[in-house]
């Protein structure tokens, strides 16, 4: 029987990792097999709550990153390390 993905704990933590480091909410939640529209909806349901507030942080942070050059060679990088 086929069960859905869930949003657990651990895939939102890994979600707004992603969302942190790619600035893009559609890449972000591929990177943890959910649709864009699935994260969508998460953040209006947890409106107001942690998840909520790291999402626009992260999103913050991304932008923040992107617009210092220096802070972009410092960003983690998503590439699998050697």
């Amino acid at each position: 029987m086929f069960t859905p993905a869930r949003w657990t704990p651990a895939r939102q933590r890994t979600f707004l990792t992603a969302l942190y480091q790619s600035g893009s909410v559609a890449q972000a939640a591929r990177m943890v097999g959910m649709s864009p529209s699935s994260a969508h909806r998460l953040r209006r349901r947890l409106a107001g709550t942690a998840f909520d507030r790291d999402w626009s942080n992260a999103l913050t942070l991304h932008a923040q990153a992107m617009a210092d050059p220096i802070a972009t060679q410092l960003r983690p990088q998503t590439a699998t390390r050697r």
